[in-house]
């Protein structure tokens, strides 16, 4: 089965088909960089710029850097505020010529491609994923179950939002070694284990790609830690696992 996926993320906007009876990309991806300001309309023609590089005419699945219920973003911390209160699935599907669109928060899209193809594959207990990139998003897993909108990144760490202080961008933004972001990380990953208490903890995001650079300084925990096996991809491939349920696909 394959159904198209798109990334949304505050710098870039990503997708592709994806070939969900092996949990890889079908296709290579095509990104564009998030419009600034990130307003709905420009975001949605951006979306239609990438699905147009594509010959794909079914459903496609869309993740979204903010809390979403019901297809209606609620929140929006790394995109324009005019988010708040959208029917961001209204909005896609108009973008998209009407066709079925499915929208889910991009880390709990992450989160359930990591647990169905990758690093949280037949994990029970409590798992969490977080991605670390232009923010932090999480994805909690109970028995493989998923407890949707955590929105972890925001929990108070030193007087302000974690991500903040921890997150990828916090990283360049501050031009910290690997050494000194390990130990920011330490902080958050302490607090997330002090409250959920769970046995695994998946890393994701680009960042994951470098996991070499700073898994091993980080401080041993209950909980293992480890990189995401679908790297920056789990996010288009678990749109695409949501899109799936919409309609017949190929």
């Amino acid at each position: 089965m394959t159904v198209f996926g798109v990334d949304i993320g505050g710098s870039g906007i990503k997708g592709a088909p994806a070939d969900l009876d092996n949990g890889r990309l079908a296709q290579e991806r095509v990104k564009v960089l998030t419009p600034q300001p990130s307003e709905p309309a420009a975001v949605a023609a951006a979306v239609r710029e990438v699905v147009e590089q594509f010959d794909w005419q079914g459903p496609v699945g869309l993740t979204f850097p903010g809390v979403v219920v019901d297809g209606r973003t609620l929140t929006a911390a790394n995109v324009h505020k005019d988010w708040v209160g959208t029917d961001a699935a209204g909005l896609f599907s108009e973008a998209l010529g009407g066709r079925p669109v499915a929208v889910v928060n991009d880390a709990d899209a992450a989160g359930v491609a990591e647990i169905r193809f990758g690093a949280g594959r037949d994990r029970g207990g409590v798992v969490l994923l977080l991605t670390l990139g232009t923010g932090i998003g999480s994805a909690l897993f109970v028995d493989g179950v998923l407890v949707p909108n955590t929105e972890l990144g925001h929990l108070e760490l030193h007087g302000k939002d974690a991500e903040k202080h921890a997150s990828s961008a916090a990283r360049e933004k501050h031009d910290l070694s690997w050494a000194h972001w390990a130990e920011r990380l330490d902080d958050y990953f302490a607090m997330v284990e002090m409250l959920f208490s769970p046995q695994l903890i998946i890393i994701g995001g680009g960042v994951s790609r470098k996991a070499d650079k700073f898994l091993p300084l980080l401080k041993p925990l209950r909980a293992e830690i480890v990189p995401a096996h679908l790297q920056n991809d789990a996010g288009i491939i678990g749109a695409a696992m949501q899109a799936s349920r919409l309609a017949p696909v190929s």
